[in-house]
């Protein structure tokens, strides 16, 4: 059905049959605002309606008398008694999770004297259902795995054309179905009443966040609404309570609605910003900054700004090998660890506990030329994967093992094993609430680096994750994974084909449920992509390795290439080049309102005792070295802060030392 309905069919909405003269529609054909109609003019206030500010956005909570939040449907059909024809609603609404049977209205449009379903909308875990009065009773339109119950805000455009019935969630790829009995022609309204959040009884009455009710007779309202910067709140009409602040009486200190705002405040050390806790405050004790989480990041509000001055060494980590990874995360209630992924098998890797202000040992894992770690959560639970990359002969070191947190042993416990081939790096994300793995396997055996990488999906119903998609690729190195606006991307280093490092690496979009070619970028042996952004401008920077043909000495001091989103285009275009010696890892961190990047320089072709350098954001004039850092070996960077102050690690290849340093502000 297109996005807007043919124009010729506005005059069959709502027909009388019974009139001659001069046709009019039974309704006015402009957005009609259900949720406004149960509002009170004249000062006066509904006790069962209580506004709620959910992650800076208002929305009423219906909780009260079902004749309290409805009214009559003559108010809209003013010229005659048929409910159009051809329609859409447009809701926005938060819900939190609910029961796998249970179904809530959204709205209802029922018959006063038979207490009759005319029409109805109603949703439960998964599933979206129209409801009408049809010429063999009530007909039922089913939309299927649409996720509403998920403690988001979400906009959904329902539009209905005869045997037609699209909707389009939060501005995406809409879902269109066909239904067997077409939405009646002529559905008397007759003596019938609209009732809101409910099917006039408490049984099923609606318990989220209604921000958003408007009917769109004649029309698909999905162009008037879409594209949107906040798909998830596109707007078609809000009434005017939720918008500003809450509306008191004059002369009256009471406001008109109750209001509650559902806000949180942390305070100490920097606890986790994720999607959970998106909305919520913190108050860094130490710098005496406010800060809000954005889902991502801990944005500030009022903060006292730090500048660098310069940097310190300030802890030499003893591994237990050399290590090819660090991986710096926060376990909820429980503290600050950095996983090293070393390249002896006994005792293995190392989990280290931030305690007192430096790093100390906390647990062994027995790995396998491990090449990396990562940490990530599903259904809030906690989780490290590792990149095992050893064991030729060997089966069972051909496999990556994720791990488990155990709140109860405070360790981190086998949970899951996947084949992998000399993997180098997991990347996890998630898509519309599902949670993905992606692993770069490397080569399978000495020679063959043209294989599959692979990406998982977790199954809720397992509990573990399968096989979802795999990819080509050439000596994969490093996936990452970023969002621009309503889109998702993943981008692959590719190191080596076989026979030279010039080779493709490939950025990916996702489209229909799986990952499909966005834009191929040339490079040399890449081993890293960093993804950031500043200000609107969106940046991928890659570290390139070495140049090294099938004839002809390897090349080590080669450019590494930062690369900007360009929004004309719609594709990744050269920014900037950096000289880099055999770079490994960027990695891009803020420091108060200055942005920078690190580099792992990791060897020149001579040496492996290099500077790795760290660039300042200058603007007009892109990245510029600020401080060289001595390493030895460096494979990996990652910053981290915590109540003593702001630091960045390096592991180092060569050495059974990783170094941590200090930011000095000022």
């Amino acid at each position: 059905m297109s996005t807007l309905l043919p124009v010729y069919l506005l005059f069959l909405t709502g027909i009388s049959r019974t009139h001659a003269g001069p046709w009019r529609p039974c309704t006015d054909l402009t957005p009609l605002d259900l949720l406004a109609r149960v509002l009170p003019g004249h000062g006066k206030a509904i006790p069962s309606l209580r506004v709620v500010q959910y992650k800076g956005t208002r929305g009423f909570q219906l909780a009260g008398p079902h004749g309290d939040l409805s009214f009559p449907a003559s108010q809209l059909f003013v010229n005659c008694d048929f409910f159009p024809e051809e329609f859409s609603i447009v809701v926005t609404l938060k819900m939190s999770h609910m029961a796998s049977k249970k179904n809530e209205y959204i709205f209802t449009l029922v018959e006063d004297a038979s207490g009759k379903l005319l029409l109805g909308l109603r949703f439960s875990q998964n599933k979206l259902h129209l409801l009408f009065l049809g010429g063999r009773g009530i007909e039922r339109v089913t939309l299927r795995a649409v996720w509403l119950a998920d403690n988001r805000w979400h906009t959904l455009v329902l539009a209905t054309a005869g045997c037609h019935t699209t909707l389009t969630l939060d501005c995406g790829i809409p879902l269109e179905i066909v239904h067997k009995r077409p939405f009646p022609v002529a559905l008397s309204t007759k003596g019938s009443q609209f009732y809101i959040g409910s099917r006039k009884r408490w049984t099923g009455s609606f318990s989220g966040l209604l921000r958003q009710l408007v009917l769109l007779p004649g029309s698909d309202a999905t162009s008037r609404v879409c594209p949107s910067s906040e798909p998830e709140l596109a707007t078609l009409s809000v009434p005017r309570a939720l918008l500003g602040l809450p509306i008191s009486h004059t002369g009256n200190e009471f406001m008109l609605y109750p209001y509650e705002a559902e806000v949180q405040v942390t305070l100490g050390t920097r606890p986790p910003c994720t999607e959970i806790e998106q909305g919520q405050l913190w108050f860094d004790t130490l710098n005496r900054g406010l800060f809000l989480c954005n889902g991502e990041t801990w944005a500030p509000m009022l903060e006292e700004k730090h500048r660098l001055d310069y940097v310190e060494e300030y802890q030499d980590i003893y591994t237990n090998s050399e290590t090819f990874d660090v991986e710096v995360f926060q376990i909820p209630s429980v503290g600050l660890f950095a996983a090293t992924a070393n390249r002896e098998a006994k005792p293995g890797s190392g989990i280290y506990k931030w305690n007192d202000g430096k790093f100390e040992l906390y647990q062994n894992i027995s790995t396998f030329e491990a090449l990396s770690w990562k940490y990530f959560t599903v259904d809030n639970k906690m989780f490290l994967a590792v990149a095992n990359s050893g064991g030729k002969g060997n089966g069972a070191q051909e496999h990556s093992v994720i791990y488990k947190w155990s709140p109860q042993k405070l360790r981190f416990l086998r949970y899951q094993m996947l084949e992998t081939h000399c993997a180098r790096d997991w990347e996890a994300f998630h898509i519309q609430d599902e949670t993905f793995l992606a692993v770069a396997n490397h080569r399978q055996g000495d020679n063959n680096h043209n294989i599959d990488s692979v990406i998982y999906k977790w199954n809720p119903s397992t509990k573990a994750f399968e096989v979802n998609q795999t990819i080509q690729t050439s000596g994969a190195y490093d996936w990452e994974f970023f969002t621009v606006g309503p889109y998702h991307f993943l981008v692959v280093a590719n190191t080596f084909n076989g026979m030279t490092t010039q080779i493709d690496s490939a950025i990916y979009i996702w489209l229909g449920g799986k990952f499909q070619p966005f834009q191929a970028i040339t490079t040399f042996g890449a081993t890293d992509w960093e993804t950031f952004q500043i200000g609107d401008r969106v940046f991928l920077a890659v570290a390139n390795s070495q140049k090294l043909y099938e004839t002809g000495p390897s090349v080590y001091a080669i450019n590494s290439t930062i690369y900007e989103l360009n929004a004309t285009t719609k594709t990744f275009l050269k920014f900037q080049d950096i000289v880099t010696f055999s770079a490994v890892d960027w990695e891009f961190f803020t420091l108060g309102d200055e942005k920078f990047l690190v580099v792992a320089n990791s060897y020149d072709g001579t040496s492996y005792s290099l500077n790795s350098v760290i660039y300042r954001w200058q603007g007009y004039e892109g990245f510029v070295p600020v401080h060289r850092l001595p390493t030895i070996g460096c494979r990996d960077w990652e910053f981290f802060t915590s109540a003593e102050g702001v630091y960045l690690i390096y592991s180092s290849a060569r050495e059974s030392i990783s170094k941590v340093f200090k930011l000095k502000t000022y």
